[in-house]
């Protein structure tokens, strides 16, 4: 892993993203603010516009919350918590309850989906910390998702607590084109 500065010409709400590991409690995301990320992945690209995504949005306060807090691992828990909003990510992989499959890039598609709320979210001065560190059989059967759809990942979003890393670590642009091909690591 290579320590990078913002590339030339990359767009600022690309190059100034990244995960916070700390939220300010005390910031919100209002109603508006909460429609304007959905719409954002409502608008990402999917496999024959199947739009195989769902969420399960919650913020402090409200009962939602409750449901999915107790599911957070530790690990997450001491951050996310913080988060003016947390959504759960669920994508529809099969018809009903069968083994069809509903879109054979259905996941693909969800990741589509966030990475569009995930930069509407920095145009709006917000963060995205995406993470899989919950209990996920647990909130599974507390938020019981229908037959053919499956819960993949959170995201906390809200005010970062702090500033953002002077860089990154980020793999090289020769890595990611020889790496498929080089010898194991």
């Amino acid at each position: 892993m290579r320590h990078d500065q913002e590339p030339p010409g990359l767009h600022p709400l690309l190059a100034g993203r990244f995960s916070p590991s700390r939220f300010d409690p005390s910031a919100t995301v209002d109603d508006r603010s909460l429609g304007l990320l959905l719409e954002a992945a409502r608008w990402a690209p999917s496999a024959g516009n199947s739009q195989p995504w769902g969420f399960f949005t919650s913020r402090p306060g409200e009962p939602e919350h409750e449901r999915v807090v107790p599911h957070l691992a530790p690990s997450s828990a001491r951050w996310a918590a913080d988060a003016g909003l947390l959504v759960v990510t669920l994508t529809r992989r099969h018809v009903g309850d069968t083994e069809l499959l509903y879109s054979e890039f259905a996941d693909y598609d969800l990741g589509q989906a966030i990475a569009h709320m995930t930069v509407q979210a920095q145009a709006m001065g917000l963060a995205v910390h995406q993470f899989r560190a919950f209990d996920l059989e647990g909130l599974t059967k507390e938020l019981r998702p229908n037959p053919g759809w499956a819960i993949v990942s959170m995201i906390a979003v809200g005010k970062a607590a702090g500033e953002a890393p002077l860089g990154r670590d980020r793999r090289s642009v020769a890595d990611l084109l020889s790496a498929p091909w080089s010898p194991s690591e």
